[in-house]
């Protein structure tokens, strides 16, 4: 009778192959959960804030006689509206709302940089060029009224109201 040979040659458990594969999943998850929890802490908060956002888009142009200006744009029923010319563009907010505080530069005739500031709730937009765009979160956390303004042009303000 022959002997049966036995394989010697030991396969390993899990194949190189298979532990990058996994490693990447782990990686790539890890990177979402960081991505989604930091983009989810408003500016004005340590802890971060799972809530549907109140919307508030706000353009940045050269108005021929006003100078630079604010406008507060609406995309309520899907119509798009804009305030022109306003000095004073005014925002109302629930307190305790998180806010989408979305800005654009659209200041196509100077090409000026824009920026939007509200002290407040540590709203600090960056320097943006024309056709660039900012999203900021914050908490509207208290009752009141505030200003917004530019540090780039002093003309550019406008109010935010936080209701009760």
């Amino acid at each position: 009778m022959a002997k049966k040979q036995k394989n010697k040659a030991k396969t390993a458990p899990v194949s190189l192959g298979t532990v990058i594969f996994i490693a990447g999943i782990v990686a790539a998850a890890g990177a979402g959960i960081y991505y989604f929890v930091s983009t989810s802490t408003p500016v004005n908060s340590s802890v971060p804030v799972f809530a549907t956002p109140t919307n508030i888009y706000i353009v940045g142009v050269h108005d021929p006689t006003a100078g630079y200006v604010y406008e507060q744009e609406s995309t309520r029923q899907s119509k798009k509206s804009l305030t022109r010319g306003a000095d004073d563009v005014a925002i109302h907010v629930p307190e305790g709302a998180l806010v989408s505080l979305h800005f654009i530069n659209e200041d196509k005739d100077t090409g000026a940089a824009m920026d939007i500031n509200i002290d407040q709730f540590n709203v600090h937009s960056n320097k943006l060029n024309y056709f660039q765009a900012q999203t900021i979160n914050f908490l509207a956390n208290k009752e009141g009224t505030y200003s917004y303004y530019s540090n780039l042009h002093p003309e550019m303000k406008g109010s935010i109201t936080v209701d009760p």
